[in-house]
């Protein structure tokens, strides 16, 4: 019985390496095919989610993203809203931002873009600090982490 279920084992072994062998060379169309489907999307957590308003000024464009707080089987509690800044943007960045629009500004936040500084100052308690903020190949990126309501 043992040699058996040794000899099962290779066996089933040695089947998925061909398998492996012979699909390798399509797995780059069959991943491409797979990626087109309807239901496949990028996690917003990489994204930084859907855009729900945009600022535009003279020379530099502001996306306020939708509020990120998925998580692998429920909404977290901590999560973060992305901000980004495209065009010709100015060395010094100072905004106060409404990311929810009810009505009342959430935080102000100031960048110095030559120093890589960015100072937060949180007009809600559901604020809670700068996560990220990056030079990007677009502009300016930054994330702000949240608790959510």
């Amino acid at each position: 019985m043992k040699k058996i279920k040794i000899i099962a084992g290779i066996t089933w072994a040695f089947a998925g390496l061909i398998l492996i062998i012979i699909l390798f060379p399509g797995l780059t169309s069959f991943s491409v095919s797979a990626s087109k489907l309807p239901f496949m999307r990028l996690n917003p957590r990489y994204t930084g989610g859907e855009i729900a308003h945009q600022i535009i000024a003279e020379n530099c464009t502001l996306n306020i993203r939708k509020p990120v707080f998925n998580g692998l089987l429920k909404e977290r509690n901590t999560g973060f809203v992305q901000l980004d800044w495209h065009g010709t943007i100015p060395e010094m960045i100072n905004d106060s931002i409404d990311y929810n629009y009810d009505g009342k500004k959430d935080f102000c936040i100031f960048i110095d873009r030559k120093n890589s500084k960015t100072v937060l100052a949180p007009l809600s308690s559901r604020v809670k600090g700068v996560a990220i903020s990056t030079p990007t190949s677009f502009g300016w990126a930054v994330r702000v982490r949240l608790l959510k309501e």
